[in-house]
């Protein structure tokens, strides 16, 4: 049994993890057909079901920060997940970036201490999944940039080559590594460097969008060659 999820319901091979218990029901409500609740514990809510086109789905939440998602990605793994896309918002590092725009992450720059847990060092990047991540930039319909971030533990600041900062996106990516699960990240450009933001209705619906976009990325066969 995992150390901290106690699931409730079946766990697909595919999932989509998210920090915020709410945007979990948000996109259990908006991707799969009779959602079921698979895990409260800790308040860690996650839900399973299918997607209209019969794809086995779990949404789970992991809480904030880097620490709290790579142990619930462990976990997760124990229980049988093979690919995860991170679904989560990220302040916007370049004045070019706009409120609500989608960014998939093509690089994660480790710029705390959460990543050094495994083995990257402050600065040293970390790839996502190349498939998926072509699938993700893809699903968003050509709209969404392949960008480096910056994951830090406190608020993000500018960092040379990372044109937006996280918290979980390096420190999640490197744990995947290490469990040998394909994951990609798909991040919402939630607030400017100066402090500007998304007000609730307009982040709710870059989230339902980012959530599709996921997972449509999940459901595509994978590429034989």
């Amino acid at each position: 049994m995992p150390a901290r999820l106690r699931p409730t319901a079946p766990i697909a091979a595919e999932a989509i993890l998210v920090g915020d218990p709410g945007r979990a029901l948000l996109l259990a409500q908006e991707l799969l057909e009779q959602p079921k609740m698979s895990n409260h514990a800790r308040g860690l809510w996650g839900y399973s079901g299918s997607t209209p086109d019969g794809q086995p789905l779990t949404i789970q939440s992991t809480g904030i920060g880097g620490p709290s998602a790579a142990l619930v990605l462990a976990d997760l793994a124990e229980l049988g997940v093979r690919r995860a896309v991170r679904v989560g918002t990220c302040v916007g590092l370049d004045e070019g970036l706009e409120l609500g725009e989608l960014l998939a992450v093509g690089k994660a720059i480790a710029a705390g201490g959460s990543a050094g847990a495994f083995g990257v060092d402050v600065g040293e990047p970390v790839d996502p999944d190349p498939e998926l991540t072509a699938r993700l930039v893809e699903a968003v319909g050509g709209e969404s940039r392949r960008v480096s971030v910056a994951s830090f533990d406190a608020h993000p600041s500018p960092l040379r080559g990372a044109i937006a900062g996280d918290m979980q996106s390096a420190p999640l990516l490197a744990r995947a590594r290490a469990l040998g699960v394909r994951m990609g990240a798909l991040l919402i450009v939630a607030e400017s460097n100066d402090g500007e933001r998304l007000d609730g209705e307009e982040l709710e619906l870059a989230e339902k969008l980012a959530g599709q976009a996921a997972a449509r990325a999940l459901s595509q066969p994978k590429v034989e060659g």
